[in-house]
């Protein structure tokens, strides 16, 4: 999706209008030092089963495996990222995919394969 106007106002708009597999695209998160020197990319869209650290907010450093990515919201849900309710409860805390690390990927999908086959030269 590329956005053309330098307006926020218009970028906003654009991310919060943005088609489904548009939406993919924006789920994307940084791979890891290790997972970058291998594939030759910087980043890739977020899978459920991946496993991620998150990076900021209050659980930075949790590393665990995406249960569920929310595509309407712009989320991932993390295991082990979770709230107390009042009652004692623990809830899962939604993360942004920009305030996350993938630091290993899930394979079990060949089109995914295709797709880290197609990383630029290495240099």
């Amino acid at each position: 999706m590329k956005i053309k106007s330098t307006q926020p106002r218009k970028q906003r708009k654009a991310r919060y209008n943005a088609t489904l597999h548009q939406r993919q695209k924006l789920m994307s998160a940084l791979l890891s030092h290790e997972l970058r020197a291998k594939y030759n990319k910087r980043n890739l869209p977020i899978r459920e089963g991946d496993t991620v650290m998150v990076m900021r907010g209050d659980h930075t450093g949790t590393e665990g495996k995406v249960e569920r990515v929310d595509l309407k919201h712009t989320k991932v849900v993390v295991e082990g990222v979770s709230v107390p309710k009042a009652d004692g409860t623990e809830v899962p805390r939604p993360v942004h995919p920009s305030n996350v690390m993938i630091t290993k990927l899930d394979l079990k999908d060949k089109i995914r394969e295709l797709t880290l086959s197609r990383g630029g030269e290495q240099q």
